[in-house]
């Protein structure tokens, strides 16, 4: 499969300190701000493929969207209910290879240049960050695997 290349480095860890030609674009933690396209037909599609485009819908990068990546989505729309109906892995490859030309991924929104900016607390479904000294689930399971359970 064809890749998009290394991810740009850290502009600290650069030899060369020349202005960055492409500016970075800071996207809205809580994604438009203004009405977004419903999907065209959507009674005609499966309930995770309506939560698949909400999602999208509602996401950070949606801010930039332009009518023509509302398009791509729509169209995207008709391989991921294929997908759900019969999952093949050339259908999921597709689909990666869109949803990362829209900054699907974290590796994608570097590519991109894209950084989401910090939550408002009072925004909905904002949680605070975990206390670093706080025990993560793996680190709980691995205790008691080990025979180290806490009482």
């Amino acid at each position: 499969m064809p890749a998009n290349g290394p991810l740009p480095k850290d502009p600290g860890q650069r030899r060369r300190r020349n202005a960055d030609i492409v500016a970075t674009t800071t996207l809205p933690a809580n994604g438009p701000d203004g009405p977004t396209p419903e999907l065209p037909g959507g009674h005609d599609y499966d309930s995770r493929t309506l939560a698949w485009y909400e999602t999208w819908r509602s996401s950070p990068q949606a801010a930039t969207f332009l009518m023509t990546d509302w398009q791509r989505l729509h169209m995207l729309a008709e391989l991921v209910q294929q997908y759900w109906e019969e999952p093949r892995k050339d259908l999921l490859a597709e689909i990666r290879l869109n949803e990362g030309s829209l900054g699907g991924t974290a590796a994608d929104r570097v590519r991109l240049r894209w950084t989401v900016a910090e939550p408002e607390s009072d925004s909905p479904g904002w949680r605070p960050a975990k206390a670093h000294g706080a025990a993560s689930r793996r680190d709980r399971v691995l205790k008691v695997v080990d025979g180290q359970a806490d009482s």
